[in-house]
């Protein structure tokens, strides 16, 4: 259902593959695909669908991001923090100023939101 207002993410196609900037492999050979299937007029928040696989990869954020996980298993651990592992149904939220490490232990599916600047 799409109408003016409210859009409804279907089926993922045209995603874009590779690494995201800030994203480094440091384990495993881990790939990417983001479908941003949303973006307001304003550009400031966009929204979409990202899949990967196994491995692990460095992340550095300077946007704001809402995930809802959809499946798979992660365990993201900030540099010099306690490691977070989240999984099918869970949804949790990245600041801006995130870095550390995304384990990701079982292909992921994620449906996100990501508030730009």
């Amino acid at each position: 259902m799409t109408c003016k207002t409210i859009l409804k993410f279907g089926a993922v196609e045209n995603a874009d593959a590779g690494d995201l900037a800030g994203w480094v492999v440091v384990e495993g050979k881990p790939t990417m695909q983001t479908a941003v299937q949303h973006t307001t007029e304003d550009g400031k928040v966009m929204s979409g669908t990202w899949r990967a696989t196994p491995g692990t990869y460095h992340a550095t954020y300077t946007d704001y991001e809402f995930v809802h996980m959809i499946a798979g298993r992660i365990i993201i651990t900030p540099d010099g923090g306690a490691p977070v592992e989240v999984g099918p149904g869970d949804a949790f939220v990245v600041e801006a100023d995130f870095k550390g490490t995304w384990k990701i232990i079982e292909p992921v599916t994620k449906h996100f939101v990501v508030r730009v600047g």
